[in-house]
C-alpha cells in the first residue's frame, strides 16, 4: 500500500517544526509518527489515513482526559500543555461536528426505527467517528430517547 497523505502531511509538518525549533509541536508530531509506526509493526503493513485518524483521535482524547486530571489536581500549567498538544493534533482531523448536527442525526436514526440506545449508537457512531466524542453522543442519544 502506498504512503498515506495524512502521514506525509504530518512528516512534512514535523520537518517544518524542527526547522522553526518549535519544541512542543516537534514532540507531539514525533510521538504521533512513532505511534503510527508501532501500529504498522502490529498489522504488518502501512497504515492508511483512516488508521492515522483513529490514532490522532485517541491521542486527542488521552490528552483531554489528562488535562482534566491535571486541573482536578490543581496543576493548571500541565493541563494547559495537554490542551495545547490536543489542539495541535486536532488540526489533523476533519472539523468537529456541533451538538445540533449530532442531535439531528440521532433524531433521524430514531425516525428510521432505532428505538433503543444500542440501535441509535450503532446507527450514528460510524457517521460521527473522529468528529464527535462518543461520550457526548451517548448523552445526546439518552436525552433524545427520554
Amino acid at each position: 500500500m502506498a504512503e498515506t497523505l495524512l502521514k506525509d502531511q504530518v512528516r512534512a509538518d514535523l520537518n517544518t517544526a524542527r526547522r522553526e525549533r518549535d519544541k512542543l509541536r516537534t514532540m507531539v508530531l514525533t510521538t504521533l509518527l512513532a505511534e503510527a509506526r508501532n501500529r504498522e509493526i502490529e498489522i504488518g503493513g502501512e497504515v492508511g489515513d483512516e488508521e492515522v485518524r483513529a490514532l490522532i483521535t485517541s491521542a486527542v482524547k488521552r490528552r483531554r482526559e489528562a488535562a482534566e486530571q491535571m486541573r482536578r489536581g490543581g496543576r493548571e500549567e500541565l493541563a494547559a500543555k495537554e490542551d495545547q498538544e490536543a489542539v495541535i493534533l486536532q488540526s489533523y482531523l476533519p472539523p468537529q461536528l456541533g451538538e445540533h448536527e449530532v442531535r439531528t442525526m440521532v433524531r433521524e436514526a430514531m425516525e428510521a426505527g432505532a428505538g433503543d440506545l444500542g440501535a441509535v449508537m450503532k446507527a450514528v457512531s460510524p457517521r460521527v467517528k473522529g468528529r464527535f466524542e462518543g461520550r457526548e453522543l451517548n448523552r445526546i442519544a439518552r436525552e433524545e430517547l427520554a
